[in-house]
């Protein structure tokens, strides 16, 4: 069992950065691929970006690719999403997601979640 708690959401103006984090519980979160995912209202939840046990591997959506960062630090139980040059369609509630072993690109693939933190960004 992984809890995940979200933070670090918020309101920012186009072209600025945030940094959100994911604080799991458990002391296996080495061995759990992390992704990050966002839904908008009346949109389905998409894929912003996943990175491996390891953080060895990582992947990002085409739409977030050179401005969000995936990173990990497995020693603080802790997952990271640096998103930079922020656009006002990249407004959603981002949640953070863990599965077993390998990174997965599809929501359905991932057996936890957060309860996720809102990100608006203004025009």
């Amino acid at each position: 069992q992984v809890q995940l708690v979200e933070s670090g959401g918020g309101l920012v103006q186009a072209g600025g950065s945030l940094r959100l984090s994911c604080a799991a519980s458990g002391r296996t979160f080495s061995s759990y691929a992390m992704g990050w995912f966002r839904q908008a209202p009346g949109k389905e939840r998409e894929f912003v970006a996943a990175i491996s046990g390891s953080g060895g591997e990582t992947r990002a959506a085409d739409s977030v690719k050179g401005r969000f960062t995936i990173s990990r630090d497995n020693a603080k139980n802790t997952l990271y999403l640096q998103m930079n040059s922020l656009k006002p369609e990249d407004t959603a509630n981002y949640y953070c997601a863990a599965r077993p072993r390998f990174i997965r690109v599809v929501a359905a693939d991932y057996n936890y979640w957060g309860q996720g933190t809102q990100v608006t960004v203004s025009s």
